[in-house]
């Protein structure tokens, strides 16, 4: 009875051993042949139509109050800091007493068909060097 405890831990032991062995990560330090295959690049979404995203959803990038108007855009370019696309929005806004602020620019990043996220254009965006057309 002994000898076969003995025998099932052993074989038990190997076989968890065995189990280690298999294909390494794809940046291990391995040859090439014992490396798993590296993941296929995900497909980029085709460029999205900026102009009708921003007539259905234009408060997903201004507030209501800001009254925007002579609102201009860019054509859609991949995003460099993830995934999918990132254009600039210019338009004439007025600030909640009713004065005019002028014009402010906005950089937006779309994913999925969808306006993710929008932020107000930095020095560093290429917002300035855009050829916009109207909405």
């Amino acid at each position: 009875m002994r000898r076969v405890v003995i025998h099932i831990a052993v074989v038990a032991g190997v076989a968890s051993t065995l189990g280690g062995c298999g294909f390494g990560d794809v940046r291990a330090p391995l040859p090439e042949f014992m490396r798993a295959k590296a993941p296929d690049p995900p497909s980029p979404e085709p460029p999205p139509d900026v102009k009708r995203l921003l007539r259905e959803r234009l408060d997903a990038v201004f507030l209501a109050a800001s009254q925007p108007t002579n609102v201009r855009v860019s054509e859609p370019r991949p995003n460099l800091r993830g995934s999918g696309w990132t254009a600039c929005v210019k338009a004439e806004v007025m600030s909640v007493t009713g004065k005019p602020l002028g014009t402010q620019t906005y950089r937006v990043e779309i994913s999925g068909g969808l306006i993710a996220d929008r932020r107000q254009a930095d020095p560093e965006d290429t917002c300035v060097s855009e050829a916009y057309e109207p909405i």
